[in-house]
């Protein structure tokens, strides 16, 4: 329906959507008649990026990688063409070609033809002076800014070449395409061919030369970390050779593995110096003190030989000792061992004891026992001597690793420093053996002109002014909320509608002659509506006789509709009971004339009171005034005297007043059986008139629909 709608309004506004289309192509044609000719000189370059011989350096990079850089070199090649630089090298070709030359490419401005020819050949003297220097023109000399001035006027200067310059890349080759378009074919390939030229001579001589020195200082720098390398490793081995250091690391674990070693001799020396001497304790213990004194007086003298054995023992276990444990002491102690052996043999032999009391074995394990025990203490004692050297030699040890790790540390650092270098050096030297060598593989020439573009400009200038139109005409209908058909009506209130009017044009209009037959034709279309009305109506009072008529804002034609309702039933011989409720604005009373108010017939006094007479139609006014239903009379008697009302009248209709006077209009639906809503075509709903709205829906079945006034008459065929 909404889409409906807005092709209604395309059909209002129809001469719109042609005249301002029709305009804009007159217009366009006249601005397009003059419009040159266009020449398009095209021209490539070859770069050498895609050549595979190119990539040996990226093999260890994958093929994304590898495509990135191709993409970033394109990028960088086509940022270098488009250098302010290389610019103003082709503009002062350009102005010092049409200087010097008798057909120049474009037609001199103001600024070259107000020149004397001292002044032109000033000009071109700097101008080729700029060129050969590389040089921009100063904007704070005022002479080059003027200079600067005929360039742009000549559409010579930088910005103006890159409007029509297109540089690329064409596709994925290995070629930058350039082309210019200009209204002067010699102009659009000068252009072309100097930029590529220079170009070209520019990058040569700026990459090779960057190229070069970064080799250089590289190539320097490699030098000096390798010097640097060579003296760090020359101090350590100088170092290493004036304290004796051979290798820490080695020498720190043999001496940390003699110490475990020691260790665990000293522990078992220890656990059979405890054993032995409780097993001697034990021994003594069972020798009374005159066995004792006895035996040693009977031995003593195979005790002397014992020690002497024994002192050899002690010598040989601590030259063991020191050795480290060498395996050859080993037999030398075995055969003394075996020696003493023989001598407590026979020493416990000779012991005499008490012969009362055999106790030579007791003894003979008592001398054994204490053999055992002395040779354990003597082995600890040298073990501790031993365990003290070598911690010495452990701890002499720590200052020298720090240092030699220092050493070590620098060296390293040294080494990760060339070899980076040394990369770099290696990776620049070779990409400077593979770099990039431009040349111009296709030179630009002229070409005839381009197919012409003003009859395509023209229709796309019909084509946007008619969507300019749409989309003006499409954004004013989405804003516009106001309501001009029943249908609108229905969906924005979800209330039901009765009818609709059409809007009457004139002035001065007589209800009287409504039915007239002069009128007839120009009120045709009214009285159907009016009639169409009046049933709905009678279907909806079903035998009930009170209509209230309201509005919802001022001035929306309620009036109106209640005087052409009461005429409308008067005509069908019906009587007819018109009040005019509005006391703001008494329409109907200034209209009628009447001889009956409200105030008078609805007053609840005896002596004032007024009486109404039935006839086919009869008008009961107001005095207007702040006044109120029931500042008139109590609810009981309007009620009573409306109950009077309709056993007169066939129809009671009253105009209330709108719904914004809030009770001046609530106070009459009370009486009312039926109300109806008068709704201005062309009005919108506003948020303070929407509690309105659910007033008349909170009438329920007492609210019969709306009318719908002031319609076009288009409105009765879109129903």
């Amino acid at each position: 329906m909404e889409i409906a709608n807005f092709f209604k309004l395309l059909r209002k506004h129809r001469n719109i959507l042609i005249i301002i289309p029709l305009a804009t192509v007159v217009g366009s044609f006249f601005l397009v008649k003059n419009m040159p000719n266009s020449y398009i000189s095209h021209a490539q370059i070859a770069t050498g990026i895609v050549d595979a011989s190119r990539h040996l350096i990226d093999k260890d990079q994958n093929v994304n990688a590898q495509e990135q850089q191709v993409f970033r070199e394109f990028s960088n090649l086509i940022a270098i063409m488009k250098l302010k630089k290389l610019m103003n090298q082709v503009s002062y070709q350009l102005i010092i070609h049409d200087l010097s030359s008798p057909e120049p490419f474009r037609k001199f401005t103001k600024q070259i033809t107000a020149m004397r020819p001292y002044e032109r050949d000033r000009a071109l003297v700097i101008f080729k002076d700029k060129y050969k220097r590389m040089e921009p023109l100063s904007l704070y000399n005022k002479e080059e800014d003027h200079l600067n001035d005929v360039l742009i006027s000549m559409h010579y200067d930088e910005r103006s070449i890159l409007k029509d310059i297109v540089i690329g890349r064409d596709e994925d080759s290995d070629f930058i395409s350039v082309s210019y378009d200009s209204e002067n074919p010699q102009l659009s390939a000068f252009i072309i061919n100097t930029l590529c030229k220079q170009f070209i001579d520019y990058y040569t001589q700026s990459v090779k030369q960057n190229e070069l020195n970064a080799v250089n200082f590289l190539s320097h720098l490699l030098e000096e970390k390798k010097k640097a390398l060579s003296d760090k490793t020359a101090e350590l081995q100088q170092y290493k050779i004036e304290h004796g250091v051979l290798s820490l690391d080695e020498q720190s674990k043999a001496i940390f593995a003699q110490i475990m070693v020691y260790n665990d001799k000293k522990q078992q020396a220890e656990k059979d110096v405890i054993s032995n001497e409780g097993a001697i304790n034990t021994i003594n213990k069972k020798f009374e003190p005159a066995d004792r004194k006895y035996v040693e007086a009977s031995v003593s003298k195979y005790n002397q030989a014992i020690t002497s054995t024994q002192d050899q023992l002690h010598i040989l276990e601590d030259r063991y000792v020191r050795s480290g444990f060498n395996e050859r002491y080993k037999n030398s102690i075995d055969s003394i061992q075996n020696q003493l052996t023989a001598q407590l043999n026979q020493s416990s032999d000779k012991y005499l004891t008490n012969p009362l009391v055999a106790k030579d074995e007791l003894i003979h394990q008592k001398l054994t026992l204490e053999i055992a025990r002395d040779l354990a203490k003597y082995s600890v004692k040298s073990i501790d001597n031993e365990l003290a050297n070598l911690n010495s030699k452990f701890s002499s040890l720590v200052p020298f690793d720090a240092t030699v790790k220092t050493y070590n540390f620098d060296i390293d650092i040294a080494g990760k420093e060339y070899l980076d270098v040394l990369n770099r050096y290696n990776e620049t030297n070779l990409k400077s053996n593979f770099s990039i060598n431009l040349r111009q593989v296709e030179i630009a020439t002229p070409d005839i002109a381009q197919p012409s573009k003003k009859i395509l400009l023209i229709a796309l200038s019909a084509i946007i002014s008619v969507f300019g139109c749409l989309l003006v005409m499409f954004i004013l209908f989405y804003l516009d909320k106001s309501i001009r058909s029943p249908a609108e009506l229905v969906n924005k209130t979800q209330l039901p509608l009765l009818g609709y009017l059409n809007l009457i044009n004139s002035n001065n209009l007589d209800l009287k002659k409504l039915w007239d037959v002069e009128h007839r034709d120009k009120m045709k279309p009214f009285k159907e509506l009016l009639r169409s009305i009046r049933f709905e109506i009678d279907q909806e009072l079903r035998g009930e006789k009170v209509l209230a008529i309201t509005s919802i804002d001022e001035a929306e034609g309620k009036s109106l509709l209640a005087i052409s309702l009461a005429y409308s039933y008067s005509m069908i011989n019906k009587k007819v009971l018109l009040i005019d409720g509005n006391f703001n604005n008494p329409t109907i009373t200034k209209t009628a004339m009447p001889h009956i108010f409200v105030e008078e017939y609805f007053k609840n006094n005896p002596l004032n009171a007024q009486e109404v007479n039935s006839s086919t139609a009869t008008v009961l006014g107001n005095h207007a005034g702040d006044v109120t239903l029931f500042e008139i009379g109590d609810e009981g008697f309007l009620k009573n005297r409306f109950d009077e009302l309709r056993s007169k009248y066939d129809i009671i209709i009253i105009d209330t007043a709108p719904l914004s006077a809030l009770n001046k209009s609530k106070e009459w639906l009370l009486f009312a059986n039926k109300t109806i809503a008068v709704f201005e075509s062309g009005k919108s709903i506003t948020s303070v008139q929407k509690p309105y709205v659910e007033h008349l829906r909170s009438l329920g079945n007492q609210f019969a629909g709306w009318v719908l006034n002031k319609t076009s008459l288009n409105q009765k065929k879109d129903k």
